[in-house]
């Protein structure tokens, strides 16, 4: 038994109340070295001899990386206080008992020897999200490149490459025009990227965080396209870019022109006055990436923090949107990141904060600051599986058991699964415009839990390279669209709907064969079972055992081979 690589601790991220009365304790092992876990629980508080409260409960695998396994149990619990152990026996048959850090091969018959779980501290850490949001659809729009009501020529509108610079003329009323596309495609989440008045196209340096850009409209219309929005049964979100600001920012203008005197001198972080930020060279102020059109907040400041949380508040309360995806998000403190939490979530319990990280972020994930975040993790291991094929199955499915088994419970049916955004090349692009692969991605995407990320035009195989030509403008002409493509989207989006077993199923089975890069998911919900392959892989492969079946994909029985980066789903009663 290798006893380094088992984990447990008494917090929040190993043993959590899901509901009042309801917890789960979680233990991490080395990855194949266990036959069986149980756990021992007891009250801390009552007496063996005046009432024995002792109890196993059986702990079942649920997930599995490249190193270790991971088994949770749930436990139902009307206590003070929890006393609890675990029991180990490996493949070896070794028995061992770990409680409190230490490992015995006797059972713990003292307390103190055991971890401790106070229920009703757990209860009140209890993390919170949305009911609404698990497993819905989102679409992310660009709004400068989405749409416009304004005639624009398509020569001007098409154009690729596209730079920055580019002035297309996209507004908040082309939005309000296309939302029935919108809800035709199956999408029940809007995140569009800032809205507010900048000199970019962009809008990540905002100049005034409350007014809307006068080229995409004014708040009346923003107001109009959330309630309606709202009436066809989807949800808004906002860009928050708290993390820097245009130059143009009333602080940092000030604090330019007054320099020490300014009051405003600890909103930003300041090397040397004056300021100066010339191209190619480090500013003498903290900025985003070292780019000096992006002065960096200093969000530590009581005054700076209390002007931002007041801009989350407004758009809430104003115009009703139903919450804010935050940019850069991990380069601000969690003491301000608990804060916005708390009073965002005392205006609206139901707002879903969602926070931009490229990374693991489970230190923001503890149900005190973001809801969930824009999981680029699994990004990373489609583009590695699909577009570059430089992993091999069973890799990617353990990158998502890392995931499953290090995240709470109820972050991860609302993670944003992405397989491009604004600051990526276009899924398609990577993919070196093979339309079936990028396919294949989007039933990663679609058939798995979690909230999908689509990228607008995706779903009419939009292309584009790096930033900025990932942005170019929205495919509305038919000339332009890839009608199968949309087809694809739309038949993968409704069987997502039709059945939920994809997403909230127990996971039977899962694996991951190698040599033909086929991944096997079964799942069991309400008497339905799902079985989906994902086939990643160049080659045509023949597989056995859904002989009959019909392919939910295609609508057609399926006669054993499946084609190259091809996706399938069958559904059977049991």
């Amino acid at each position: 038994m290798q006893i380094s690589a088992i984990h447990h601790d008494m917090d929040k991220r190993y043993c959590f109340a899901l509901e009042k009365g309801k917890f789960l304790i979680r233990l991490q092992v080395q990855k194949g070295d266990m036959k069986k876990v149980t756990l021992h629980i007891r009250d801390k508080n009552i007496p063996i001899d005046r009432l024995d409260t002792r109890q196993t409960i059986p702990m079942g695998k649920v997930a599995g990386d490249r190193c270790h396994d991971y088994y949770e149990a749930i436990v139902n619990m009307d206590v003070l206080c929890l006393r609890y152990f675990f029991e180990l026996e490996d493949t070896a048959g070794q028995v061992l008992y770990y409680g409190n850090y230490e490992f015995s091969e006797e059972i713990f018959e003292d307390i103190y020897d055991m971890f401790d779980c106070p229920q009703n501290m757990r209860e009140e850490e209890m993390f919170l999200i949305p009911e609404w949001a698990a497993n819905k659809v989102v679409y992310q729009i660009f709004p400068s490149r989405f749409a416009t009501d304004k005639e624009v020529a398509k020569k001007k509108w098409y154009k690729a490459p596209i730079s920055f610079k580019d002035e297309l003329g996209g507004n908040l009323r082309g939005i309000i025009n296309h939302l029935d596309h919108l809800k035709d495609l199956g999408i029940d989440v809007i995140y569009m990227t800032p809205v507010f008045q900048s000199d970019s196209v962009h809008k990540y340096d905002t100049i005034d965080y409350y007014r809307i850009d006068p080229s995409f409209g004014t708040e009346d219309d923003l107001r109009e396209l959330v309630d309606t929005a709202h009436e066809m049964g989807m949800r808004v979100i906002l860009d928050a870019v708290f993390n820097h600001t245009s130059p143009k920012f009333f602080a940092f203008a000030d604090l330019k022109k007054k320099e020490e005197q300014s009051a405003y001198r600890d909103w930003y972080f300041v090397d040397s006055f004056p300021l100066h930020a010339a191209w190619g060279e480090k500013p003498s102020f903290k900025s985003f990436a070292y780019f000096g059109g992006m002065p960096k907040l200093n969000l530590k400041n009581q005054e700076t923090q209390d002007y931002f949380i007041k801009v989350g508040l407004y758009w809430l309360e104003k115009c009703h949107i139903d919450g804010w995806r935050l940019d850069v998000a991990d380069e601000i403190s969690h003491v301000f990141w608990k804060r916005f939490r708390d009073e965002v979530k005392a205006v609206n319990p139901q707002a879903l904060i969602v926070g931009e990280v490229w990374h693991y972020a489970a230190d923001f994930l503890e149900g005190d600051e973001w809801d969930t975040v824009m999981n680029y993790p699994f990004y990373q291991g489609v583009r590695d599986l699909v577009a570059d094929e430089k992993i091999k199955a069973s890799r990617f499915l353990e990158k998502l058991g890392f995931l499953r088994g290090n995240l709470h419970n109820k972050v991860y049916p609302v993670l944003w699964n992405l397989i491009d955004s604004h600051d990526t090349p276009r899924f398609l692009n990577v993919c070196g415009e093979q339309k079936d692969k990028q396919k294949l991605g989007a039933a990663l995407q679609l058939l798995l839990p979690g909230m999908p990320m689509i990228y607008y035009g995706d779903e009419y195989g939009l292309t584009g390279g790096q930033d900025p030509d990932c942005r170019r403008g929205m495919l509305w002409h038919e000339e332009y669209q890839d009608r199968d493509m949309y087809q694809w989207y739309q038949t993968l989006i409704r069987i997502r709907k039709e059945h939920p077993c994809l997403t909230e199923g127990t996971t039977v089975s899962e694996c991951a064969d190698d040599e033909t890069g086929l991944i096997t998911i079964v799942k069991e919900l309400n008497g339905e079972q799902i079985t989906v392959l994902f086939h990643a892989g160049a080659q045509k492969i023949e597989v056995v055992g859904y002989d009959n079946c019909i392919n939910l994909v295609t609508g057609e029985e399926f006669y054993g081979k499946v084609m190259a980066w091809e996706a399938l789903v069958f559904s059977r009663k049991v």
